[in-house]
C-alpha cells in the first residue's frame, strides 16, 4: 500500500527546474514533526511527574504519567523509553537526504566523510561536556544519546553508500554477533555480590538461567567499562553504572540507525508516495521479533543495555511512529497543529541543549530576581514547585525555539540555496515577518513536501511573493 500525498503536487514534466536552482532535496517535514515530538517527550522531563505522583500516590492518572515519563527499571518499555531510540532511528532516516543533498551541491565522498567524523568527534565531545557539568573534572562517559550516535555514525555514514543487502548484511553482523558476545560471556556465581556493583540482592528483576546473561552490571558491558572508563582519569575508580548504561551499547545503536536508514532509503525511492504498507509491516516485524526473543528467553528486552531484543522491538515502534506521522502530516495534510512540533524538530540539538541545560538556570534566575516564593508549595511535599519550575522552563524553551528558521539555521525551505525556490535571497530585518514567512510556508505545504524533491522537479514560486503588501516608505515590517 502506497498511499500518494493528496498535499504533494509533482511538477508537470514539461516543466525543468532553473538553471541556477540546485537540485536538492528539501526537509521532509514528516520526519521533523516527529523528531520534534521525540525532544519535546525529552524535554517534558522538566514537569517531574513523577515527583507529582509521589505526592499524590493513589491517583491512577499521576501514576500513569509518572510511568511515562520515567524509564522502566529493567525490562519492558514506557513511552519515554522510546525518545533515545526515536532519537538514533531518526538520524538514520536523514542521512539519504543528506547525502543527496550534499553530492547535489557538487560534495565528494572525502570531504564528506571527513565531515561524518567531525560531526561524530562534536556529538561525542557534547555529551560528555553534558555529563560533566556538575562534576569537578571532566566525567569520561559514553552511555549518552549525543556520544552513542556519535560513536557509531561514521560507520552508518559508509553504510549510506553501500547496497541495501550489505546494509543488511551489516545489521545482522551487529545484533547477532552482540547477542553472541553476551550469551558467551560467564554468568556470575551463586555466591556473587551484586550489592558491590550497585544492585540489591533482593533486586525483583534479577534473571534466571539463560537469561542471567544480561542481568544488570554483571555482564559483558559492564566488565568492558571496569577496563575503559578506568583509562580516563577520574575522581576514583569506575565500578559500576547506577541505572545500568553502558558504553558498547554504542553497537546495537547503531543497528537501530541502521533501521533508520532504511526508512529513510524507502521514503526516497517511493516518492512521492508513501511506502505505508512497507512501514507497518517493518514495524510488526519489529516489534514481534523483539517480543519473541524476550519471550523465549533468548534476549529480553532492556533498553538500559540496548540488547538486540530492544533494537528489533524499538526499532518497530519507530516505524509505525514514522509512518503515523506521515499518514498525518504528508498525507492527510494535516500541518497546523504540528507547527509546534516543526519548530523544536528543525532546531534538535539547541533543543536537546535547553533540555539538559535551562532547568537550573531558569529556577535560579526567578529565584533571584522574583525571591524565593515565586513557586508556591516548595519543600511542602506536594510537588507543585516542581510542576511550577518545570513550566516556567517549558514555556521559556518554547519561546526560544520559536523564531524564525533562517535566524537559527537553513530552515525548512533551503534558504540562500535555492533548494525550493522559495526565499532565495530574502533578506529581511524584521524577525515578526521571517516567522510568519516562514509559518506560512510551511503549513501552505510548498516546501518540504514529497511532491516538491529534486527527482520531482523543483516546484515554481507564486508571483508576489508572501501576497503581503510593502508599506510606503520602505519598510515591510508590521509594528
Amino acid at each position: 500500500m502506497e498511499v500518494l500525498s493528496p498535499v504533494s503536487p509533482t511538477a508537470p514534466l514539461t516543466e525543468k527546474p532553473a538553471p541556477s536552482v540546485t537540485a536538492a532535496p528539501p526537509r521532509n517535514l514528516a520526519v521533523d514533526a516527529y523528531r520534534g515530538f521525540v525532544m519535546l517527550l525529552m524535554m517534558a522531563e522538566v514537569l517531574q511527574f513523577s515527583r507529582v505522583y509521589r505526592a499524590f500516590p493513589g491517583s491512577a492518572f499521576w501514576s500513569f504519567l509518572s510511568y511515562h515519563q520515567s524509564h522502566v527499571a529493567w525490562a519492558g518499555c514506557s513511552l519515554h523509553d522510546t525518545i533515545q531510540p526515536g532519537f538514533s532511528f531518526l538520524v538514520g532516516v536523514a542521512l539519504p537526504y543528506s547525502i543527496a543533498s550534499r553530492l547535489a551541491r557538487g560534495g565528494k565522498f572525502g570531504s564528506m566523510f571527513l565531515h561524518a567524523l567531525w560531526r561524530s568527534l562534536l556529538l561525542a565531545a557534547l555529551g560528555i561536556f553534558l555529563r560533566s557539568l556538575s562534576g569537578p573534572i571532566t566525567y569520561f562517559t559514553f552511555e549518552d544519546t549525543l556520544t552513542q550516535i556519535g560513536l557509531g555514525y561514521p560507520v552508518l555514514f559508509l553504510l549510506g553508500f553501500k547496497p541495501p543487502k550489505w546494509q543488511g548484511i551489516a545489521l545482522g553482523v551487529i545484533l547477532v554477533g552482540y547477542w553472541l558476545a553476551w550469551a558467551l560471556y560467564p554468568v556470575p556465581g551463586a555466591g556473587f555480590d551484586y550489592a558491590s556493583v550497585g544492585v540489591p540482592a533482593t533486586w525483583q528483576h534479577h534473571y534466571t538461567g539463560f537469561a542471567a546473561h544480561w542481568n544488570k552490571n554483571a555482564n559483558v558491558g559492564n566488565a568492558f567499562d571496569q577496563w575503559f572508563l578506568n583509562l580516563f582519569p577520574r575522581v576514583k575508580p569506575f565500578v559500576f553504572n547506577g541505572g545500568g548504561y553502558l558504553t558498547l551499547s554504542f553497537i546495537p545503536t547503531l543497528g537501530t540507525m541502521i533501521l533508520g536508514l532504511f526508512a529513510g532509503q524507502w521514503l526516497r525511492a517511493a516518492s512521492p508516495r508513501i511506502p505505508m504498507r512497507r512501514l507497518l509491516v517493518a514495524g510488526a516485524i519489529g516489534i514481534g521479533a523483539g517480543l519473541l526473543l524476550h519471550f523465549t528467553g533468548i534476549c529480553p528486552v532492556v533498553k538500559r543495555i540496548w540488547t538486540p531484543a530492544w533494537t528489533l522491538f524499538s526499532g518497530g515502534l519507530c516505524f509505525l511512529f514514522l509512518a503515523a506521522f506521515s499518514w498525518i502530516v504528508d498525507v492527510k495534510g494535516y500541518r497546523k497543529w504540528a507547527f509546534p512540533l516543526l519548530v523544536v524538530g528543525m532546531n534538535s540539538i539547541a533543543a536537546y541543549l535547553i533540555a539538559h541545560l535551562w532547568e537550573r538556570f531558569i529556577e535560579d534566575t526567578f529565584r533571584i530576581h522574583l525571591g524565593g516564593a515565586v513557586f508556591p508549595g516548595a519543600g511542602d511535599g506536594t510537588g507543585a514547585a516542581a510542576a511550577g519550575r518545570g513550566g516556567a522552563a517549558g514555556l521559556l524553551a518554547g519561546l526560544v525555539l520559536d523564531v524564525p528558521a533562517e535566524v537559527v539555521s537553513e530552515g525548512v525551505t533551503g534558504s540562500r540555496r535555492g533548494v525550493s525556490g522559495q526565499i532565495v535571497g530574502h533578506r529581511s530585518r524584521c524577525p515578526r515577518r521571517l516567522f510568519d514567512r516562514r509559518r506560512h510556508l510551511i503549513l501552505r505545504g510548498n516546501s518540504g513536501t514529497r511532491g516538491s524533491r529534486a527527482d520531482e522537479g523543483v516546484r515554481p514560486t507564486r508571483s508576489g511573493g508572501s501576497g503581503r503588501k510593502r508599506r510606503a516608505g520602505g519598510s515591510a515590517c508590521p509594528t
